[in-house]
């Protein structure tokens, strides 16, 4: 390897250890930090994220990356792909001052604590500042990336390669009234069906033995990981082997916590099959959010919420909740596949998630294109929310205070999750086709359907765009039709 080479990975790795390093500080605020040290953290993460930003926007890095695009082979594609991910990224980076980057940090830091604090009360007066601030950030990010037709390109296209806001708009349009109809018969059909599990308590400690036993099965490495509890469930990756999920309890209901690690694992199994010798470089990278949703939703939902796998688990379930043993499994997945209107999207089923989606796609766009003043948030979720689900948040923290995604200006995220969801289909039909997945699935061994998806997800990273990823994984280009399928063929036809 030439040393130009050589000097450009050197610059990636020393931006890769600061931005780890902050990830770390990032886990540990949303874990275990103590609340008077909220402010310090701000200054820390920010100072942090000042230092990677001055760094992959320097001239140094800019003569490192030419240098590198030179000396590459012409016939190693897949490094060429990678070296040119790399600088469609440096372009983006060096449109955003040191400043920007730093202040959206600092800001996001105190727009987290805020919103815990907002959700608890039910306040969001005290949360609206924030917003505020992270919406003009996210605008003035925006302007400078540039768009193609709305602001709200650049903010969708930062997290899903590619995705224009027309398009994701005319497929939620095409989406809607089937997925309305199919959720208004899920839920119907719930109706009769569904008997409630006997009252709890699910004590949290058994909880945690039953959550690392699926997820150590499933696949996910507690050599590379851990699971802590967190206010709002997620995965970070630290560094090459350190993938961390959190989830929270409910000692009412096992399933809500048990289906968040399965959702967080599918993510975790994703970051620790990303190629770990090239990290920082988009070789080593998740391509996008709507991909990395494929994963988690295609472990929460499809294997998960499948039969099969509760032929597995269940009598481990029973063991260690006593209560269950006068449920018969066959009533158990009737609770499993019971469709509700559910006032919060993380605790919502598939057959009525991605109105959830629909919901904050829509108000997001109307915030970018000016549309919807801040202060009316609030009103403007309900009169959404009531048309879509038929009722009205009691409050706030039911509505539109439940997710973190804004505290961390996350615009543009949301839709991710239904296109996560169409992948996701997609993806399990085409592993389906293959003899010794099928036989897997069927019996809950899942080591032949993970390794399909290393080869034909994980190890590619980011040196695909998202849609021919799925074109290669499935041999067809991304279609909603397998999603809608399934969802009529578990929750409407079954």
């Amino acid at each position: 390897m030439s040393e130009q080479n050589v000097s450009f990975q050197e610059l990636v790795r020393e931006c890769t250890l600061i931005g780890t390093s902050a990830a770390v500080l990032g886990w540990d605020q949303e874990t275990y930090m103590p609340e008077d040290a909220s402010g310090f953290r701000a200054e820390q993460l920010s100072w942090l994220s000042a230092q990677a930003h001055q760094r992959a926007t320097s001239q140094q890095w800019a003569d490192a990356l030419e240098a590198a695009m030179q000396v590459c082979d012409e016939k190693d594609l897949a490094e060429r792909a990678n070296l040119s991910e790399m600088k469609r990224r440096y372009e983006l980076a060096t449109k955003l001052p040191v400043e920007l980057v730093a202040r959206e940090s600092k800001v996001s830091s105190h727009a987290k604590r805020a919103w815990m604090e907002a959700r608890k009360e039910n306040n969001f007066a005290k949360f609206l500042p924030h917003l505020t601030e992270l919406v003009d950030i996210a605008r003035e990010k925006a302007e400078r990336w540039g768009y193609l037709n709305e602001p709200y390109d650049a903010l969708l296209s930062c997290h899903e390669r590619g995705a224009t806001t027309a398009v994701l708009s005319g497929l939620f349009d095409t989406l809607r009234p089937e997925l309305s109809g199919i959720a208004r018969a899920a839920v119907e059909r719930s109706r009769d069906r569904v008997q409630p599990l006997p009252a709890g308590p699910y004590p949290e400690a058994q909880q945690m033995i039953l959550n690392e036993a699926i997820a150590r099965d499933l696949g996910y490495s507690f050599a590379a990981g851990r699971i802590d509890t967190t206010t709002h469930p997620f995965c970070t990756t630290l560094g090459p082997r350190d993938v961390r999920l959190t989830t929270r309890y409910d000692e009412a209901d096992f399933c809500s916590s048990l289906f968040g690690v399965l959702h967080e694992a599918g993510h975790g199994m994703y970051e620790q099959g990303l190629p770990g010798d090239r990290p920082g470089m988009a070789a080593g990278d998740a391509v996008s959010l709507g991909i990395h949703e494929s994963q988690s939703r295609l472990w929460e939902n499809h294997v998960g919420r499948a039969r099969e796998f509760w032929k597995k688990w269940y009598p481990r379930a029973v063991e260690l909740f006593p209560q269950l043993r006068q449920v018969a499994l066959d009533d158990f997945m009737s609770h499993v596949h019971q469709a509700n209107f559910s006032l919060i999207r993380v605790e919502s089923d598939e057959a009525t998630y991605d109105l959830h989606i629909m919901l904050r796609f829509l108000l997001e766009r109307k915030i970018f294109r000016k549309e919807l003043a801040l202060v009316d948030l609030p009103a403007a979720w309900n009169e959404l929310f009531v048309e879509l689900f038929g009722m009205t948040p009691p409050d706030d923290a039911q509505g539109c205070l439940q997710d973190i995604h804004w505290s961390m200006g996350a615009f543009g995220y949301f839709p991710t999750y239904t296109l996560g969801n169409l992948h996701a289909s997609q993806l399990i039909h085409a592993a389906r086709q293959v003899e010794v997945i099928r036989q897997g699935i069927d019996t809950a061994q899942y080591g032949p359907l993970l390794a399909w998806l290393r080869e034909n997800i994980h190890r590619h990273g980011a040196l695909h765009e998202p849609s021919d990823l799925i074109f290669g994984a499935t041999g067809s280009a991304p279609d909603a039709k397998y999603h809608l399928e399934h969802l009529r063929k578990r929750y409407v036809d079954a």
